[in-house]
């Protein structure tokens, strides 16, 4: 821009020069990185189309880094039976041009870029019946939580991360290189990385009820911290110290590290729930169990314990002779009134609430109160001394009386007694604490040794313990059984496999939604260039995160066998244990994200790839309607689609009569037809005009000041 300015006024140009230069000495409150540092991402697979922004690549074979110059296409040509792309450089003094082969270029989307997208399935396994289906999305991740604005805006439960540490091992991309460790603008790189991505991350969010959790190491966790702090100054923050490699990571000369840090970004009235451990003392895993305590019912102690302190709690409990069962319970006796006044049933004896001395004293719950815990079972009498008239009767009383009656404990019956034979029981009363202990949470047993159980012949480096993931979301989903989780760094789909867990520990039916990309490792690049393939060969993403991990990974939990068939070997622990080759009750998608040109979506042309994202936006419920056929609409399970006006009596006959369907997509450009059919649809059923709302969704874009 400032040579721009300085080519049609030189003055100008000078003067907003020395005004930056001012500004950047100036140093802002807080943390500072370079926010606009330009990042870009090459979409291999993608085909060519005249107007697309492209990079020339290497010949096949090269181990170098290609041509970084950008290109645009002006257009593209048949020739010698080949297609052939006319370019020109972008942002060059002196522009060049050139034409190569279409299939030597790769198209290349800049974030400052605007996207219209779409999806294209790629598999399904269904378990799970009428559940709703965990999505996993193969995409660039920041353009994946651009889709997410259109289906998921304001309404996602929480989301986990575990993005790249920035170690400088080639653990991560920027501008499609490997940050290394000598990089001096590393930190900047991916602080501008991670900002782009929370801030469209905040708009998927719940701001009523949410929590953000990012995983994170010694190397970025203090810029970390402070970037969430300025990203969301409305939330609660907390930070957790979590050990997850008991036998230590090396670092050189320095001390072994065997903790991470989980940051827990908490909105509106987001809260950890208490728990059956503290994390920290109860380090076994194991969760210490609770008893009741029976109390006795007559009254003791120095104080207040006396028939005259309260006469209401003075009254008889009418003993059978022939069973020694309570026969019935009698009414308290006015403080005036002699107890030997009182004239027993027939065929029983009077018991009153004395002690050894037999002195009058008092019961401690009324009449009606103990009956309706005799009939329950949390009050039985436990013997009886007809001699002195009296008995000695147990009961449960506050916490364990309610925590009884809630379900909270586990019961088996009845005793000789008659009380109910409450068993001791694992109860989550427990606040956790901010430093974590848990052997369960040991990435190495449970991460990578447990993964290699459903991919035996997959590599995938440091995946996190599957327990680790399941008790950092319980503390949040443990009351949210419709939960929708996020997960934009999902990398082997610990995630989403820690949601189906926690379904079947409490019959849930939350749902996971995984994003990825499908990048090959830097080692197993070097081998795929030398046999001459590169990024979008068929070969080459076959080996890529989503394909060859991530999809596996989620298929073999639900099935219970691996890729080759076979049943899964090993048992789930801790909280919920049984044999991994069970599988789950679960369904799940594989989609990956398209980019579509808006003249086509505007005019109905890519409403295949379009129809996913609808399906997403209605609660990944039932089967995706792709084809409105020849009546121009059709009614799934969630919702329904609307072309054909003139069906327009039909199509709203339909959505009546389906029990579920909460919204409607209407294809329309007349503003009057689309508020005639709103006017006819039952209330409660959302409208939604396409395709007004999805191109001003991607219009209107949230990352662009990025």
């Amino acid at each position: 821009m400032l040579r721009q300015t300085r080519k049609a006024d030189p003055q100008l140009g000078a003067d907003l020069e020395a005004e930056i230069a001012a500004l950047t000495k100036r140093r802002t409150f807080g943390l500072v990185f370079e926010q606009h540092q330009p990042e870009a991402v090459e979409l291999p697979g993608r085909p060519v189309r005249r107007g697309d922004k492209v990079r020339v690549l290497p010949p096949r074979g090269e181990m170098k880094t290609g041509d970084q110059r950008l290109w645009r296409v002006t257009r593209i040509e048949r020739a010698d039976g080949q297609r052939l792309a006319h370019l020109a450089e972008l942002d060059a003094e002196e522009p060049a041009a050139c034409s190569v082969p279409a299939d030597d270029v790769v198209v290349v989307a800049e974030f400052r870029d605007r996207i219209y997208p779409g999806l294209v399935e790629t598999g399904r396994v269904e378990q799970g019946g009428d559940k709703p289906f965990h999505s996993v999305i193969n995409a660039e991740n920041y353009h994946a939580l651009e889709m997410l604005t259109y289906t998921h805006r304001h309404s996602i439960d929480a989301i986990y991360i575990d993005p790249p540490y920035n170690t400088g091992a080639k653990d991560w991309k920027y501008n499609n290189n490997y940050v290394e460790g000598d990089d001096n603008y590393r930190h900047s790189k991916w602080l501008a990385f991670m900002e782009r991505r929370l801030k469209i991350a905040r708009e998927l969010l719940n701001p009523d009820d949410s929590v953000l959790i990012v995983t994170i190491d010694e190397k970025e966790y203090l810029r970390l911290g402070l970037l969430l702090e300025q990203t969301f100054p409305e939330a609660n923050i907390q930070m957790v110290t979590s050990s997850i490699k008991p036998s230590g990571s090396q670092r050189g000369d320095e001390f072994s590290r065997v903790e991470e840090f989980i940051f827990f970004v908490m909105f509106g009235e987001a809260h950890p729930t208490t728990s059956t451990t503290d994390m920290l003392r109860d380090s076994e895993g194991e969760a210490k169990l609770a008893k009741v305590t029976w109390q006795g019912l007559r009254r003791r102690g120095s104080t207040d314990w006396k028939r005259e302190h309260r006469p209401n709690g003075f009254y008889p409990l009418f003993i059978s002779n022939d069973n020694g069962f309570i026969y019935s319970i009698g009414e308290p006796l006015p403080l005036s009134q002699d107890r030997h006044s009182v004239i027993p049933p027939a065929g029983t004896w009077a018991a009153w609430p004395l002690d050894p001395k037999g002195e009058e004293g008092r019961w401690q719950v009324s009449p009606a109160r103990l009956r309706e815990q005799l009939a329950e079972g949390t009050a039985a009498l436990r013997k009886t001394d007809p001699d002195a008239g009296a008995a000695s009767v147990v009961y449960l009383k506050g916490g364990d009386l309610t925590a009884v009656r809630s379900g909270a404990f586990e019961i088996d019956g009845r005793d000789a007694e008659g009380k109910l034979n409450v068993l001791p029981t694992a109860l989550a009363t427990r606040k956790a604490k901010t430093m974590w202990l848990m052997p369960s949470h040991d990435a190495s047993a449970h991460g990578t040794a447990l993964l290699s159980r459903f991919l035996p012949s997959r590599k995938f480096p440091f995946p996190k313990s599957l327990y680790a993931v399941e008790d950092t979301l319980r503390f949040f989903l443990k009351d949210k059984l419709d939960a929708v989780v996020l997960d934009f760094f999902s990398g082997s789909g610990t995630t989403a496999h820690a949601v189906m867990r926690l379904n079947r520990q409490d019959k849930g039916r939350r749902q996971c939604i995984s994003v990825t990309n499908n990048e090959v490792s830097a080692d197993e690049q070097t081998g795929l260039r030398g046999h001459n393939l590169r990024p979008g060969d068929a070969e080459w993403e076959t080996l890529g995160i989503c394909d060859y991990i991530t999809k596996p990974r989620l298929t073999a939990a639900i099935t219970g066998q691996t890729p080759e068939g076979e049943p899964i070997k090993g048992d789930y622990k801790f909280t919920d244990k049984f044999p991994m080759s069970e599988g789950f009750e679960e369904n799940a998608t594989f989609f990956t994200l398209t980019y579509e040109a808006p003249l086509s979506v505007r005019h109905n042309r890519a409403f295949e790839r379009v129809a996913p994202m609808l399906w997403l936006r209605a609660g990944s419920r039932g089967r995706i309607i792709c084809d409105l056929g020849e009546d121009g609409w059709d009614v799934a399970d969630a919702y329904g689609v609307l072309e054909n006006l003139d069906q327009a009596d039909e199509f709203v006959t339909a959505v009546s009569a389906r029990q579920g369907v909460e919204i409607v997509f209407v294809v329309t450009d007349d503003d009057s037809a689309f508020q005639m059919v709103c006017r006819e649809l039952l209330s409660g059923v959302v409208s939604v005009r396409l395709y007004e709302s999805y191109l001003q969704n991607f219009e209107i874009n949230t990352g662009r000041s990025l």
